[in-house]
């Protein structure tokens, strides 16, 4: 009996063994794997690994059903914005303000730009202005003791970045761009312009004044001479991508005209896409047709664009300077319907509004589908 006992005493222990040697793999991965899920938990959390940031990229991207080159019609209105209206057509791209007053008080919510790129009407894509040749005064990095008499110069205090005022345009400053504190005020910190318009949810930026290398460079009206102002709007334009595209990849970056730094490189590959103005009507005028010599200028700058697979629009002023909205007589259908012709001729993507730019127009026989 006692010897029996011991030999099942002996088989149990040699169960348990068996058991022991099946199941210890599986013992032992279990906590290994709640370690790992913890710490790859902490690391996505708290690290900057390449596939953190793919992550964090991932999430900000449109939810917009569009891709950029499924894009064929534009609409472009920064003023008197009503967003509802604008969702209720079936234009494939909007360029906006970022704020329904140009103010910070009157910023759009993320919601309310969600909601328009996920129109009933069609899925969109929303690029936000952005001037970064000219200084605003009604924007929010505005003080107002950078010229407080109002005479359109700065006053001693100012930035050393902040120019003379635009003459054309009440409010608008020049800026010495390549100063790193104006760029710092684009883009670069959580409070920058920039970043304002990513954690709205912007589908990408519409960059204006890119052309202020002319008037800082050799020649230009500054009278300052700057040898380098051309190649330092390039960089600032690249900087402005590669910080917006370590956010978003697939962050739209459209500047609008100096359509002549295609020429580098550098830039072809910074942007999604280009606006330019004028190039069939309002270079002398609005309304006015643009000369032939200056457009054939244009189209061969555009060109470049369009032939490196980037979006190319084209935005022209048909209607008499004295109107605050388009006015549709036979005369002026022509000139649309001729700008419209012209562009799409070349590959690009055309559209016809007032300079305001404060009016949804929808032109006959060019309504978007």
């Amino acid at each position: 009996m006692e010897v029996l006992f011991s030999l099942s005493k002996m088989l149990n222990s040699i169960k348990w063994l068996v058991y022991s040697i099946i199941l210890l793999p599986f013992l032992t991965i279990l906590p290994v794997s709640v370690s790992l899920s913890n710490t790859t938990l902490n690391v996505i959390a708290g690290s900057h690994s390449d596939s953190d940031k793919i992550r964090a990229i991932d999430s900000l991207k449109s939810s917009s059903s569009l891709s950029w080159n499924d894009i064929n019609d534009f609409v472009y209105q920064l003023q008197d914005i009503d967003l509802a209206a604008i969702g209720d057509t079936k234009y494939d791209l909007a360029i906006i303000d970022y704020s329904e007053d140009g103010s910070e008080s009157g910023r759009f919510s993320s919601k309310e730009i969600e909601t328009l790129i996920n129109s009933a009407s069609g899925s969109k894509r929303v690029l936000a202005y952005m001037s970064i040749g000219e200084a605003e005064n009604y924007r929010f990095y505005w003080e107002e003791s950078w010229d407080a008499d109002n005479d359109g110069q700065p006053d001693i205090g100012a930035p050393a970045w902040l120019g003379p005022s635009n003459p054309n345009w009440p409010g608008n400053y020049k800026v010495r761009y390549w100063e790193p504190e104006w760029q710092s005020i684009i883009f670069g910190s959580s409070t920058s312009y920039l970043d304002k318009i990513i954690d709205t949810g912007f589908d990408g930026v519409y960059l204006d004044i890119i052309d202020a290398y002319e008037y800082w460079g050799p020649g230009g009206e500054s009278g300052e001479d700057r040898e380098t102002a051309e190649q330092e709007m390039v960089d600032f334009v690249v900087k402005i991508s590669e910080y917006a595209k370590g956010k978003n990849s697939d962050f739209g970056i459209f500047p609008q005209n100096g359509a002549a730094l295609g020429a580098y490189e550098e830039y072809i590959n910074a942007v999604t896409g280009i606006g330019q103005e004028d190039i069939y009507y309002g270079y002398d005028g609005d309304g006015q047709k643009t000369p032939g010599n200056v457009t054939k200028e244009l189209e061969g700058y555009l060109d470049v664009f369009k032939d490196a697979g980037k979006l190319v629009l084209t935005i022209d002023y048909p209607f008499p300077c004295s109107e605050d909205k388009p006015c549709f007589n036979k005369k002026t259908r022509r000139k649309i319907n001729i700008a419209y012709r012209k562009s799409r001729g070349k590959g690009y993507i055309p559209y016809c509004t007032v300079r305001n730019l404060n009016y949804l127009t929808i032109n006959p026989g060019h309504r978007p589908e």
